[in-house]
């Protein structure tokens, strides 16, 4: 019996040698022929264009092939992991770099050969890009798979529910493609084995049995159910699913899921953007287990209470972004020590700075764009009392913070990203800042910070985007605050009042993407430590001080910048192609030429205003090589162009703003200007544009601006911009030659701010039904400004308008929204002001002045209390001045010069604050005319409001005499004709004009 043992035992270790021989590579298997075979047929019905497959070559072993892994003991294969692994590119990443990501996806077709993998228990092909092709069905006869992974792939189309028939699979997701009409979910039932279901984004919507389906799977452990369009349906009398730790139902309009509160064994919740109303359901404090909890994108009862958070003492993540809270809920986080994430952004939360002590393994804390008010010190205080090893991002934006940063900031040695913009934090940058040795990310931007930027910001190496604009900084910056920042991609310092001016040899040591110094004083010349960066997507180097022309180097540091302002610089030179992609700002320059010939046909925003750009628009608009297409804002204003405007607009069918204003541009308004219906804003002022507004242009449906001021255009006002343009807040026709009466349909421009009808040769009565004009009826509401405040990164308009308000010209960009106003000047209106006038209690600006109107001011024009201009000179207008005039305290440019006023002027108003020049040529009496007046509150006979009401002489001073003679003749003989003749006035303006742009390149030119 004993040698039996022993000849068995040595038998085992022969068995065991020969099992460790094979093991360790000295007896290697080799792939299955056949299944190598299977593989190269089904590589060739794919397409991959980073050619990720390139080890899978004919005559080589198929087990060393990437992504095919083989059974160690019989060679047969057993995993394909042909999913892309590479996470995407961040935010900040320029599009070169999503473009090498989405190369790397396999896509083509998936050939059945698969089918002959007969050992095959793990398929993965997710994050590729099949181009909306349907799941094979032949998949659902891999009886051997226990994992299948098709998520985001782009398949399209009706799952196969013969997938039922995978008896083996633990996991399957078939997730964020585009499956549709699933009008059952009974075939997931025979999936017995089953722990992971994903099939988020899938339709089932018809699939009222999803509830009924999933609960009868015993070992499902997570279900992801993210965006399926799930309704409550009918639902079983218990539900209990005996395994379930996650769940995953958000995006779905499920109004009542109370069921959730039975699986006490949940660890992870997500009811995100689910439509959920009312109060935050107390049901979670029963689930002891909870670990995870996202019931973000809600709209709960600002009166919620959080109270049963602190019985979730395992609480790791919890996600309460933009659910609509309000108050104070420091308190309900104070007792959760297990936390790490912890997201309240986008609510109206307070938080008091101590209950953040006790939260020790925080590594993750969002509390942006609430009303947190407190000092910022108090917050990072608190925080490094126990999470200073831990914490990893730290996001406080957009709130109400103030005090200075603390020198304990540089103790959070693990903080990679911290962003503390949108706040009022003042003070300098600590010193400290430079121990953030981990930091990836700061902004610190839209703040009151001070001083200037530290050196040590050139120590933190791990830095990738750097943040500081739109800050009061100051100072010198050297080439030591990048010394050690070789990683740095982005650098946002815009709109400080910093200096930088590096020896001219310098090579920085990173090379960014996106660089932006606005407003920084960088030199004359243009920065040449610029050419040593690569691959950037967008630059700010506007307000600058750069003059000279742009070197050639410049245009090769990117196949095309996405954005790029070099506006309000000194910059001279021609351009003949623009390689720029999405905004390209070159306005407020001395560039001169013809307008660039060749651009890309991506280009969305072209600015080019304020130069010296001439010539026809016909090569750049019309000609077929400039693509226009997607082209949305267009401002080549205050240039020397000249000619006629082409007719070739539908070639720009997405355009939204269009400013041709301020140049020499002739002829007649083309009609195909009316084929962008996409056109909000559009400003032709002052050209030399002669006839008819037209009609076509009442297409223009979306018009929110219309600027046709100083042309020579004639016929009557049309009557269907207030019939069509319904949406149009700024009319401004002034300085035309349009005649008759303002027809009544203007009265239907209900959304109207502005109008400017002055200048004209209009006629008829001020029509009555002004007082329709709602928009400067009532006070204006401060949001109706992000009408034309669209923005872009250095926070530029796109909308503007030239407005004649109190007396002058003032150009109106962030304020234009604000602006109310009625210009009626210079015409020939007759009739009484209408009482009516007086309605219109949100005007700002009111001028009448240079008419024909007669009898009394209406006593409804003192109602207008927010009026700060009135001007209704040089009209025949007569009897008293108003005495609710007493009620217009926001006045601060007043004339009612040159009428036939009477009385006395109102008395302990605002009235005697302006010069008597606003009361010249009226027969009034008291301050701060010099006459006073007589008991009965009257100007003594022939005196005038402006006179002195000295001692009459009958002496003839002949020296006055010459001066009015030689005024009159003066006046008689230059003035007048410019006055009267219109071509006169325009030619002498021109001329003068030309002679100043001529002074202005010749002194430019020079350096001067």
């Amino acid at each position: 019996m004993k040698a039996v043992t022993i000849s068995l035992f040595g038998f085992l270790l022969v068995i065991a040698a020969a099992i460790i021989s094979f093991c360790d590579g000295n007896s290697k298997v080799l792939c299955i022929g056949s299944e190598g075979q299977a593989l190269l047929t089904f590589k060739q019905d794919l397409i991959d264009r980073s050619n990720r497959l390139s080890s899978w070559v004919e005559g080589e072993d198929c087990c060393e092939w990437h992504g095919v892994f083989c059974s160690s003991l019989t060679g047969h294969v057993k995993e394909l992991h042909l999913g892309l692994l590479s996470t995407s590119p961040d935010v900040y990443a320029p599009a070169a770099e999503w473009d090498a990501y989405f190369r790397s996806k396999l896509g083509g077709k998936i050939n059945p050969s698969l089918v002959d993998l007969k050992h095959l228990s793990f398929l993965d092909l997710s994050n590729n890009e099949f181009g909306g092709l349907a799941i094979p069905e032949f998949i659902g006869s891999m009886k051997s798979l226990t994992y299948l992974n098709l998520s985001w792939a782009n398949f399209l189309g009706a799952i196969p529910h013969n997938l039922g028939n995978l008896s083996k699979l633990h996991y399957l997701d078939l997730g964020l493609n585009s499956l549709f009409e699933a009008k059952t979910l009974q075939w997931v039932s025979g999936l017995s084995s089953l722990q992971y279901l994903g099939l988020s984004l899938a339709n089932l919507s018809k699939a009222t049995d999803w509830l009924q389906a999933t609960h009868n799977l015993p070992s499902l452990v997570e279900l992801h159910l993210s965006g399926c369009s799930l309704n409550n349906g009918p639902s079983p009398i218990s539900v209990n699913y005996t395994s379930l730790a996650v769940l995953d139902l958000s995006q779905n309009m499920l109004s009542s899921v109370t069921w959730i509160f039975n699986l006490r064994s949940l660890v992870s919740i997500d009811r995100s953007s689910s439509g959920v109303e009312g109060m935050i359901p107390s049901g979670f404090q029963n689930m002891s287990f909870l670990k995870f909890l996202d019931l973000s994108w809600n709209s709960f009862s600002s009166s919620s209470t959080l109270n049963w958070l602190s019985d979730l003492n395992q609480l790791q993540f919890l996600s309460l972004n933009s659910v609509g809270l309000q108050g104070n809920f420091s308190s309900a986080i104070g007792n959760l020590s297990s936390l790490t994430h912890l997201d309240f952004s986008n609510n109206q939360l307070e938080i008091e700075p101590k209950y953040l002590e006790s939260l020790c393994n925080m590594r993750e804390m969002d509390l942006s764009n609430n009303t947190i008010n407190h000092e910022v010190s108090e917050i990072i205080e608190s925080l490094s009392r126990c999470s200073l090893d831990r914490l990893e991002s730290l996001n406080i934006a957009f709130n109400k913070l103030s005090g200075h940063l603390p020198n304990q900031l540089g103790q959070f040695k693990t903080l990679a990203y911290l962003y503390l913009n949108r706040n009022s934090i003042s003070g300098p940058i600590p010193f400290s800042i430079g121990e953030l040795s981990s930091l990836k990310v700061l902004d610190i931007s839209y703040n009151r910070l001070n001083a200037t930027l530290p050196q040590i910001l050139g120590q933190l190496g791990n830095l990738e985007h750097l943040d500081v604009s739109n800050n009061m900084l100051e100072g010198n910056i050297s080439e030591t605050h990048f010394s050690n920042l070789t990683i740095l991609r982005s650098f946002w310092a815009s709109n400080n009042m910093l200096t930088f001016i590096p020896n001219p040899s310098w090579i920085p040591p990173f090379h960014c993407e996106g660089i932006g110094l606005g407003n920084w004083r960088l030199g004359r010349q243009f920065p040449q430590w610029l050419q040593f960066q690569r691959n950037m997507y967008s630059l700010d180097i506007s307000h600058a001080g750069i003059s000279g022309v742009i070197p050639t180097w410049f245009w090769n540091l990117s196949t095309s910048f996405e954005y790029l302002n070099l506006s309000h610089n000194q910059l001279v030179g021609e351009f003949s192609y623009l390689p720029i992609s999405w905004i390209a700002d070159l306005s407020s320059n001395l560039f001169t030429g013809p307008l660039p010939q060749a651009i890309f046909s991506d280009l969305g925003d072209l600015f080019l205003s304020k130069n010296f750009f001439s010539g026809s628009l016909f090569n750049f608009l019309c000609n077929s090589s400039n693509n226009l297409k997607v082209l949305n804002i267009l401002h080549v204003e205050s240039n020397l162009l000249s000619g006629e405007i082409p007719d070739c607009w539908e070639n720009m069918p997405m355009l939204e703003v269009l400013n041709l204003g301020n140049n020499s541009l002739t002829g007649k308004i083309p009609r195909s200007l009316g084929s962008m219906r996409l056109i909000e804003s559009l400003s032709l002022r002052n050209n030399n544009l002669f006839g008819e507004v037209p009609s076509i242009l009442q297409h223009l449906v979306n018009m929110l601006v219309l600027d046709l001021s100083e042309n020579q255009l004639t016929g009557s006002i049309p009557a269907w911009i207030g019939d069509k343009l319904s949406n149009l807040v700024i009319l401004n026709l002034r300085s035309n030659n349009f005649q008759d009466y303002i027809p009544d349909q203007i009265c239907a421009l209900n959304s109207l701010h502005v109008l400017d009808l002055g200048y004209n040769n209009i006629s008829g009565a001020i029509p009555k039904c002004f007082s329709n004009l709602s928009a400067m009826a009532t006070n204006l509401n401060p949001h109706v400004a992000n009408w034309f405040s669209r923005f872009y990164p250095d926070n530029s308009f796109y909308f503007g308008a030239l407005l004649v308000m109190k007396g002058r010209v003032d150009e109106y960009s962030t304020t234009l929204g604000l602006v109310t106003g009625i210009d009626l000047s210079v015409n020939s209106l007759t009739g009484e002001i209408p009482k009516e006038l007086g309605y219109l209690m949100g005007l700002l600006s009111l001028n009448l002045s240079g008419n024909l109107l007669t009898g009394k001011i209406p006593e409804t024009i003192g109602n207008m209390e927010m009026l700060e201009s009135l001007d209704l000179s040089m009209n025949r207008l007569h009897g008293e001045i108003p005495s609710s005039f007493s009620n217009l305290n926001f006045l601060n440019h007043f004339n009612l010069s040159y009428n036939n006023l009477t009385g006395q002027i109102p008395s302990s108003t605002q009235l005697q604050s302006f010069d008597k020049s606003s009361y010249i040529g009226n027969h009034l009496c008291g301050p701060p005319v010099t006459k006073n007046c007589n008991k009965k509150g009257e100007a003594p006979d022939g005196t005038n409001g402006g006179s002195s009401g000295g001692k009459k002489t009958s002496e003839v001073n002949w020296l006055y005499v010459s001066i009015v003679l030689g005024f009159v003749m003066g006046f008689w003989g230059v003035v007048a004709p410019l006055f009267l003749i219109r071509s006169w006035r325009f030619a002498y303006y021109k001329k003068l004009e030309q002679i100043g742009d001529k002074l202005y390149v010749f002194w430019a030119t020079i350096g001067m």
